[in-house]
């Protein structure tokens, strides 16, 4: 519809522009005819559209040509409001963004009258866990512009009474994102807690038909009945107790010799069955039982009731109450014998977090259970709302006192994260400007993408398999929910439609939480391998020599700190019996993980390694000479992690102390030594069964080899076990001795001291027929005493047990300077060498060498050193590296003179085949002569046989007969 004014040159240009745009405007055809007139589906699809102002550069030069554009692509209600428009030649057509105002004025509005503010305020919580209900409160307060003020309460109003309540335990000064967390944290908490007990929760209120004789005391009872008067007129019986014998006027129960307390206990119930009494859901804990009860909280009551009843059910201990408190009415009459006992502390819950240890006063009978009374309202003075009939809030008592824990129940633990200490690790006051750092619910947001981003390269013409989805128990599906809703909730995974699929398991924590853990092998087979390299322990802690004192700080959630690259995120796809799922963060278990973030952390401390921090993963020692200049190092730590937004447990991490424990060593400035944790664990781990358990211990023990001086000929007996890779272990005493010697080595470890490049070192080696072992030492103090730095030993390879004693003794002396070069080439002193073989003291002046002497002797004009001797008795420490067993000659390698190749055929016996399997039945006897085959009995008519009858020896006659 064009105008009977518009130029035809005009209208020829934008028929023009049209037909370039046909293929293009097609496809919103379909998009066009579900056009609706909500809100959300004109934004929607107006979003879709390519910009008209943008593609072709010279299509759309005019606003005219632009509303033409958009007129093009109307249809039903909008394209007759348009072409209206444009027949009456109005502004609109002059201006695009005047066209798209009108078009939003006309056919935007919200659906069902409401806008987002009244979707905000009528938004509810109903049935749908949090984690749901936030996503929808989310997406409506991203298009409000309201404060976060208001968000906070009205996404308080919209939670369901229950949660509300549980939230009113936690009510502190947090942000938004922090309320909502809780908030899902709090209601996974609710939806997965147990609810089988030991005892079954009983009828709280008896019905109203209930039969009158006897009747049972009831606290709010204050008069009998005429018929019950009568009966017990007839009876003989008190009007005032129900006893016999006695009449109301002489009743021992008004009247009393003893002292007696008089406390009421009593309620008065309206006739209207509208008007409830204000109960709260209680739990009872006794030994092992759990009782769940109504508890009926009562301002008139003087003290805490609980009902004989369920006393004696739940076989709570009592102790006898002196002296006896009366049970008063509110017209000051005594009704029964009164309390005559107490109960002993127990255990009381209210909702999830609240905690408190209470004695009852036992009640013979009562309509409720439990009463929590006056006493109990005193101490805790929680916020009640009468009119809805909910506690809204704990007392600063309660925060301080029943608050500070929350309960746990078994498997509901879905960190991947140790368990967290007990003890806070207060934050020093002069980093209070890095609080941000400790942040937890900081650590839970999605991060940024950065460059170090983790990338995930798969191998040419290789795709990610498909995994199987692992059946889950019970308790493992109630926390693998927890775990994808609080990951869909903090944003670190969303639904896939990926093609690839890796398992979704648990493994047990030693808290008896749940670690969900995703299959990732099949994916790791393909994945180009980063070859970052991870800092070397040992090397890293040499750094440490000057130091005096020294902060810790663990990493929270380290992996998850990163993100996968844009693009990358269907490779992480993970199945679920809930659904299916992709990570937008780094996953535990990836192979490329541990290299990722060590070159992120590497990055970020590059001017502070092995100078004030060492850094590894996830754990970051600062050493500082001085306090002053510790606190800059730490300042300087913590102000880096605040700007690459990454965050440290606090509870974890330990600041300005003298002494501390960092990858299984104890650190001090005296020097390095294992952690006494660790050995104690070798100390207490049972003789090896299977081939695994045998590795497992040899490979924590090779963790600590620097420190055991004889480590290598100690665990030679063991390392023999495992030659040829067999499938089951075959104990010997040399092996069992070896195993206890190794595990005792371990308590004996001396403390090594940090290098000192100022000082001279001394080389002590030695060679035996198995090993080779050397000693790194240094003198301190005066008069000098040689203290170890660092240990060194390994066994002779077959080839090396041929060497003579001389060039072994050599070797030791190569393969030291080798593994401790870093330290000895380029040394500021000359050090020494001591070995217990005199004729390397003239190994640099040698004149005559064999090649291998000769190629070794240039590895040695690189150092300063000078060689000195020691005998053998005085050169105890390297001696003892290489002596401790006796020589494991292992198996011999048979090397053919002639190749394969040349032999025409190899001879065999099928006779010899058949000795040898008897064998196995009759073992050779120890009187057989040496040198001469054994034949077992029953093959040994068939030999003589063969060998007379044989072409190639005959009958050699009656003596030769005799002598085979």
């Amino acid at each position: 519809n064009t105008s009977p004014h518009s130029d035809p040159a005009e209208v020829s240009q934008l028929q023009a522009a049209l037909a370039y745009q046909s293929e293009m405007l097609a496809g919103y055809q379909e998009q066009l005819m579900q056009l609706k007139s909500a809100n959300d589906s004109l934004t929607q699809y107006i979003r879709s559209l390519p910009a008209p102002h943008s593609t072709p550069p010279d299509a759309y030069d005019q606003d005219t040509k632009k509303c033409a554009v958009m007129m093009s692509l109307l249809t039903g209600r909008a394209l007759d409001w348009a072409s209206a428009v444009w027949e009456s030649d109005s502004g609109m057509r002059s201006s695009f963004d005047h066209f798209l105002a009108q078009l939003h004025e006309v056919f935007e509005y919200p659906e069902g009258g409401q806008d987002i503010s009244d979707q905000l305020l009528d938004l509810k919580q109903g049935d749908r866990t949090a984690a749901d209900f936030a996503i929808e409160f989310r997406t409506l307060a991203a298009q409000s512009k309201w404060n976060e003020v208001a968000l906070k309460a009205v996404f308080k109003r919209g939670l369901n009474s229950k949660l509300q309540a549980e939230l009113a335990c936690k009510t502190v000064d947090s942000s938004l994102n922090e309320l909502i967390t809780i908030a899902i944290k709090i209601d996974n908490l609710m939806r997965n807690t147990p609810r089988t007990r030991r005892f079954v929760s009983a009828n709280l209120v008896p019905s109203q038909s209930q039969p009158d004789t006897p009747k049972p005391m009831q606290i709010a009872s204050t008069h009998i009945s005429s018929e019950e008067r009568d009966r017990r007129q007839r009876e003989n019986r008190c009007y005032y107790c129900g006893e016999e014998n006695h009449r109301n006027a002489t009743c021992p129960h008004k009247t009393k010799k003893n002292p007696t307390l008089r406390y009421s206990v009593s309620t008065i119930e309206l006739p209207n069955p509208k008007q409830r009494s204000f109960l709260l859901e209680c739990e009872l804990s006794v030994d092992t039982a759990i009782q769940c009860v109504s508890a009926l909280v009562d301002s008139g009551s003087a003290v805490n009731v609980i009902n004989q009843e369920l006393t004696d059910k739940l076989k709570i201990r009592t102790s006898p109450c002196v002296p006896t408190i009366n049970i008063t009415t509110i017209d000051n009459g005594t009704i029964g014998s009164g309390i005559t006992a107490t109960t002993q502390p127990i255990t009381l819950h209210i909702g999830l977090f609240h905690k408190e240890t209470i004695t009852f006063h036992v009640v013979p009978s009562c309509k409720y259970q439990v009463i929590l009374g006056h006493p109990w309202l005193a101490v805790h003075d929680p916020s009640i709302s009468w009119n809805r009939g909910e506690l809204t809030k704990w007392s600063t008592y309660c925060l301080n006192n029943c608050l500070t824990k929350t309960r746990t129940y078994p498997c509901l633990s879905t960190s991947v994260e140790s368990p967290e200490n007990q003890v806070q690790t207060p934050l020093p006051k002069v980093y209070s400007e890095f609080a941000e750092v400790f942040s937890k619910s900081k650590a839970t947001q999605l991060p940024p993408h950065r460059p170090w981003d983790c990338a995930i390269e798969l191998l040419p013409n290789m795709s990610p398999p498909k995994s199987k989805v692992y059946p889950l128990s019970r308790p493992e599906t109630l926390a693998m929910e927890t775990y994808i809703e609080e990951a869909l909730a903090s944003g670190y995974i969303r639904p896939s439609t990926s093609p690839a699929a890796a398992g979704f398991f648990f493994v047990e924590k030693k808290d008896g939480g749940l670690r969900p853990c995703i299959d990732y092998r099949g994916l790791n087979n393909v994945t180009v391998k980063y070859r970052y390299p991870l800092p070397l322990v040992p090397s890293a802690l040499e750094q440490l020599r000057e130091a005096r004192i020294y902060s810790k700080l663990d990493l929270r959630s380290a992996y998850n700190l990163i993100r996968i690259r844009e693009g990358d995120e269907w490779k992480t796809a993970f199945l679920t019996t809930r659904g299916h799922y992709e990570y937008l963060v780094m996953p535990y278990g990836l192979a490329n993980s541990p290299s990722v973030f060590q070159s992120f952390i590497n990055e970020i401390f590059r001017d502070l390694l092995n100078k004030c921090v060492i850094a590894y993963i996830d754990d970051i020692l600062i050493y500082s000479p001085d306090l002053n200049q510790h606190i800059k190092d730490v300042k300087t730590v913590l102000a880096r992690l605040q700007q690459h937004q990454l965050y440290a447990k606090l509870e974890k991490c330990e600041f300005h102390i003298s002494k501390t424990t960092f990858l299984g060593y104890i650190v001090s400035h005296h020097g390095v030594e294992m952690d006494k944790s660790k050995t104690q664990a070798v100390t207490e781990w049972p003789l090896p069964k299977t081939v695994k358990e045998l590795q497992r211990f040899l490979g924590f023990a090779n963790s600590y080899h620097r420190f055991i001086r004889n480590y290598s000929s100690i665990a030679a007996p063991l390392t023999s076990l495992l030659r040829n890779k067999p499938t089951k272990l075959r104990w010997n005493p040399a092996a069992v001795r070896a195993f206890e010697g190794l595990k005792a080595s371990f308590t004996t470890a001396p403390i090594l001291k940090h290098p000192d490049p100022q000082l001279p070192f001394v080389v002590e080696v030695d060679a035996s027929d198995c090993g080779i072992g050397a000693v790194l030492s240094q003198r301190h103090g005066s008069p000098g005493k040689l203290h170890p730095c660092a240990f060194f030993s390994r066994k002779l390879t077959a080839a090396e047990r041929n060497y003579d004693v001389g060039n072994k003794e050599l070797l030791s002396m190569k393969a030291a300077l080798e593994e401790w070069r870093h330290w000895l080439e380029g040394s500021t002193h000359p050090f020494q060498i001591i070995t217990d073989h005199k004729n390397l003291e003239y190994i640099k002046g040698a004149k005559r060498m064999n090649p291998r002497q000769a190629r070794w002797s240039l590895f040695f004009t690189r150092f300063n050193f000078s060689v000195t001797f020691r005998p053998g008795s005085k050169n105890l420490k390297a001696d003892a590296l290489s002596r401790r067993h006796d020589i494991d000659q292992g198996e011999q390698t048979v090397v053919p003179i002639l190749p394969p190749s040349v032999v025409v055929a190899q001879i065999s016996w099928d006779l010899m085949e058949e000795i040898q399997r008897a064998q196995q039945d009759e073992p050779t006897p120890p009187e057989c002569p040496p040198n001469r085959q054994y034949v077992p009995q029953a093959l040994r008519l068939r030999t003589l046989q063969w060998i007379h009858t044989s072409l190639g020896s005959g009958h050699p006659g009656i003596h030769r007969t005799t002598t085979l």
